[in-house]
């Protein structure tokens, strides 16, 4: 069972180097950060060892997508960062999937470092149903197509899915634990949803059968970071029941 302090990934995003390791900082309690493509960009692969060497953990969300032999070489050298959670797009395909998750497994092994879990993308939170459908010319439903992109993964070897929380009781119950659920698109309630459209609180996306919740602004962008992050703590204890 884990602690509502590990359940929380706080998104460094929109964050230059220093302004991440501030807040870092600012936040005792915090033992998981995620590192996304701005902050990567902008600080380069030295941002992932500075938040590691404050003792976070780092959820590397940069979602690779391209073919077998590139991403297997973007997650070798993922997880020879220390990185312990990495993002790839389920829609690459099987062969693409297996060939990232041994690269990063052997790279890891190869430097003494934890195992990382690769997570798969699913459907971006920030598409709606009618977009979706119009812009990529997907007939298929967002709620048949989601899973049917966590079967690659599993078919993959993958150890879990980033998905929104209105997926999660599906997938779940499709894909018992150890198999992860690591959920965006979470907004405390009475937080602004920003450019995020399928949300749901903590609580409700733990109770739902997320492992882990991903939240950004309302923690980040809070007057006292850390009150917020022990907020969103309180709301876990208080609505996790038996998970």
């Amino acid at each position: 069972m884990l602690e509502p302090t590990d359940r929380i990934i706080v998104a460094l995003d929109g964050m230059g180097a220093e302004q991440a390791m501030d807040l870092a900082r600012a936040v005792p309690e915090l033992r998981w950060v995620k590192v996304g493509l701005e902050l990567f960009v902008a600080a380069g692969p030295v941002v992932v060892q500075q938040l590691r060497d404050q003792g976070k953990r780092v959820f590397l969300d940069l979602k690779f997508h391209d073919i077998p032999a590139t991403m297997a070489g973007a997650c070798r050298s993922a997880a020879r960062l220390g990185a312990e959670l990495i993002t790839v797009h389920a829609c690459a395909g099987v062969d693409a999937l297996r060939a990232a998750q041994e690269a990063a497994l052997d790279s890891a092994l190869a430097a003494g470092l934890p195992a990382p879990t690769l997570l798969a993308v699913t459907v971006l939170t920030s598409w709606q149903q009618a977009r979706f459908a119009a812009e990529l010319a997907i007939a298929e439903p967002v709620v048949d197509y989601v899973p049917r992109m966590a079967q690659l993964a599993v078919a993959a070897g993958i150890g879990g899915c980033v998905c929104s929380p209105l997926e999660v009781a599906a997938l779940r119950a499709a894909h018992p634990q150890p198999f992860a659920l690591v959920t965006p698109g979470i907004r405390p309630a009475g937080a602004v949803l920003g450019d995020q459209q399928r949300v749901m609180t903590p609580a409700q996306a733990l109770t739902a059968g997320a492992s882990q919740l991903v939240i950004g602004r309302p923690i980040t962008a809070a007057p006292d970071p850390a009150a917020a992050f022990a907020a969103c703590c309180r709301e876990l204890e208080q609505g996790s029941g038996d998970q």
